[in-house]
Formats: structure tokens, C-alpha cells, sequence
């Protein structure tokens, strides 16, 4: 792997500025937009010099398993984005938390987890991890003190999501630092449905953060890939050669779409927030709707601590209609705008129905305990006329009603 990029003596610059320019290295033909290194590998003009690359004694990449000037860029903008030392990139966000999870533990050790995480989590700690002899214990994200009683001698790492998905439930992530810490554990946060832009966990206390690209950063439905944020120290030790000798490296052509899709994250997430909530307000307050969850409003169950930990109240929200499945799938097929899919973060509208779709392979009694009923509709929320998603939305409750 390359050298790491150093510090800078500039002044530091405003996350928007680094959206649009941060980590950018220009090749020798100066081009104005970051250069696609589409390759699979480098060379080198003698052999002493592809021996002094591998020993580490010379800069320079390897491999594109390894690494590639495109997406070293778009690891140092990640990075100066949000507050981290450095950035590893993979081919998706699940191969970003598996990384994350597996890379630094071994058998006979110990992860505790919040119980509401995307079902994919769910199934690396509770099935895949223990087949290694992880142990891993999940507990109610939202109390402390159950955080604080499922740790043991030998653990190792803590996981959340917050906001958690599908029906944003926030966790005290300082909070839950200070768990972490005071039994020598990582803390590992999933900050997916925040974005940078709107929550920073490094500044609550978090050791490594989390994010599939595909969402709030690609933004446009384009591309898979992950990120892992954390401190060199842990890079090197751990993630490092996870990532070299398993092999999920992200594309280079998926490296600089991301790339093109910072460089408006910031508005977008703005914009997607402003109308998610409106249309969170419009939603609650039609008799179609048993309730509504979206954190910058005062009926959240968690409105102080979204008030103290995000900028806005993201651009998600979940809520429940009164006719159960029926009325979910007949608000969901009486959308003219708003797309039905599962992905979210993107520059479109999308809504699902997690119990049949991102949830479907939990229990009833498993989701019956996250709140993930047969009326619950995950929104994501985009960025088209605040007016259009309003009728659209509108017009589909009054179907649900029917």
C-alpha cells in the first residue's frame, strides 16, 4: 500500500470545500477532475525497485487489491470529511463491517451489539462470527446501562447504528464511548443513515466508523462500496491485511463516481433532509398513520438526544399506517414518484416494506422486538420538488385509507 498522504500546514478547510476538493492529486497531465487509474496493476523500471516497493523501503502501489491512486483520493477526502487519521475503501458496505467486526478479533473473544441493526449485521454477529468462536451478546441500543451490564473480561469490540434501520431508534454514542473505553474496547459505528454531513461520531467518541458509499455519497443509485474510517495504528494492524489477502477491494471506476457524488453530498443530504421533514409532518398528521418516526421531530422518543448528536433530522423516516400489510402495499403502489425499492440514499425518493423486503428474514418475535410491524414504511427521502413528493405521498395515504 502507498504511502499515507501527510499533514498539511494549510488552515484547516470547511467539510465543503473538502467535498469537492480534499485528497485531490493530479497526475502529470494536471486534469481538472480526478483521474480514473483503471488498473489492475503497476509496474517498475527495474527489479530492485519492485523488491524495495514490497519491503516497504520505497512509495508506491503494488497492486490494485492493494490500493489505486483513484481511490487513495477518495480515502483522504473521506477521512478529512469526517475527522478520521485514515480510510480504507471495500467493494460494498457490508464488506466494510464485516472488515470492521471480524479483522481485529479472534476465537474466544467477545462483541456486544445493539439489537436493531440491518438484518445483514445481524447475521455476521449472530451466525457467521460464532462458526469462528466469537462470542457476542446484543442488548437494547437505547439503554446504557444495558451496554454497560453485557460487558465481560474479553470484549473486545462494540457495534452500532445510529439511527438504526428501518425505524430510527438513536443510541448516546458518547455515551456508549465511554462504555467502550472504560473497558479497553473498540467502538465501531455505523453512521449510514446520518452521512457525515449531518452526524460525526468521531467527535462522540467513536474508534472506527463505518459507511456504505452507495448511500447519501454515490447518491445516485450508480454504484456498491464501503468505507472504514479509524486511526492508522488500527489500519495497519488490522485492516490492512484483512483487506490485502481476502481481496473486497472497491473498483477504481466506483472510487471516482463517489468522488463526483461528494462533491454534492452536503446539498443533497440538505435538501433530502428539508423535505423528509415536511413530509413527515404531512404524514402524521393524516388519520391513515398510527405514527411517525423522524428524529428532529418533538414526538421522537429520542428528540433531545437527536437535537444534541445531528445537525438535522436526516433524510429517512419510518412510519406505521393503521391497515397493517394491506394498507403498506397500497400506499406503497399508489406512488407515482416515489420509487418502491430497498436501497436508500439516493437523489430519488424510495419506500419499502421492511417486513417483507430488508427484515423479511427475521422472526416474527425478532421483529415484533424492533418495532418492525406489518405497517411499517421505511421513506428515504430525495430531492426532487418538495410539492411533488407532498401530492405523491398524499395521495397515496388517501389509497391506504381506502
Amino acid at each position: 500500500m502507498s504511502d499515507e498522504t501527510p499533514a498539511s500546514n494549510h488552515p484547516p478547510l470547511s467539510p465543503d470545500t473538502i467535498l469537492v476538493r480534499g485528497g485531490l492529486t493530479r497526475s502529470q497531465h494536471k486534469e481538472t477532475s480526478e483521474a480514473i487509474f483503471l488498473t489492475s496493476g503497476f509496474v517498475y523500471d527495474t527489479a530492485a525497485e519492485a523488491e524495495a516497493r514490497f519491503k516497504g523501503e520505497l512509495p508506491g502501489y503494488l497492486y490494485g487489491r492493494y490500493a489505486n491512486p483513484t481511490n487513495r483520493m477518495l480515502e483522504e477526502r473521506l477521512a478529512a470529511i469526517d475527522g478520521a487519521e485514515t480510510c480504507r475503501l471495500t467493494a460494498s458496505g457490508m464488506a466494510a463491517v464485516t472488515a470492521a467486526l471480524l479483522a481485529p478479533l479472534r476465537a474466544g473473544d467477545h462483541v456486544v451489539a445493539g439489537k436493531a441493526l440491518f438484518s445483514s449485521c445481524r447475521w455476521v454477529i449472530e451466525t457467521f462470527m460464532p462458526r469462528y468462536g466469537i462470542e457476542f451478546t446484543l442488548v437494547d441500543a437505547t439503554d446504557i446501562s444495558a451496554w454497560q451490564a453485557a460487558i465481560r473480561p474479553n470484549t473486545k469490540s462494540l457495534f452500532l447504528e445510529s439511527p438504526t434501520n428501518p425505524t430510527l431508534d438513536l443510541t448516546d454514542i458518547a455515551a456508549v464511548a465511554t462504555v467502550a473505553k472504560s473497558c479497553g474496547a473498540r467502538l465501531i459505528v455505523d453512521n449510514i443513515f446520518a452521512s457525515p454531513i449531518l452526524q460525526r461520531p468521531f467527535e462522540l467518541g467513536a474508534d472506527v466508523v463505518v459507511y456504505s458509499t452507495t448511500k447519501h455519497m454515490d447518491g445516485s443509485g450508480r454504484t456498491l462500496g464501503g468505507a472504514i474510517l479509524g486511526s492508522l495504528a488500527f489500519m495497519e494492524e488490522h485492516i490492512d491485511p484483512y483487506l490485502r489477502h481476502t481481496g473486497p477491494a472497491m473498483s477504481p471506476f466506483v472510487a471516482w463516481n463517489v468522488l463526483k457524488g461528494l462533491e454534492t453530498l452536503s446539498m443533497r443530504v440538505e435538501r433530502a433532509s428539508a423535505n423528509a421533514a415536511r413530509l413527515a409532518d404531512v404524514i402524521a398528521a393524516h388519520p391513515a398513520t398510527a405514527q411517525v418516526r423522524y428524529p428532529h421531530r418533538s414526538d421522537h422518543p429520542q428528540y433531545d438526544l437527536a437535537k444534541r448528536q445531528m445537525k438535522r433530522g436526516g433524510t429517512l423516516l419510518a412510519f406505521e399506517l393503521r391497515g397493517g400489510k394491506q394498507a403498506a402495499f397500497a400506499f406503497l403502489n399508489a406512488l407515482r414518484i416515489v420509487d418502491i425499492s430497498n436501497n436508500l440514499g439516493d437523489s430519488k425518493s424510495l419506500a419499502t416494506h421492511p417486513a417483507t423486503t430488508t427484515h423479511s428474514s427475521f422472526t416474527d418475535e425478532v421483529k415484533l422486538e424492533l418495532g418492525v410491524t406489518d405497517g411499517l414504511i421505511r421513506l428515504s427521502v430525495g430531492i426532487e420538488d418538495g410539492d411533488d413528493l407532498v401530492g405523491d405521498v398524499t395521495a397515496a395515504l388517501e389509497a391506504a385509507q381506502a
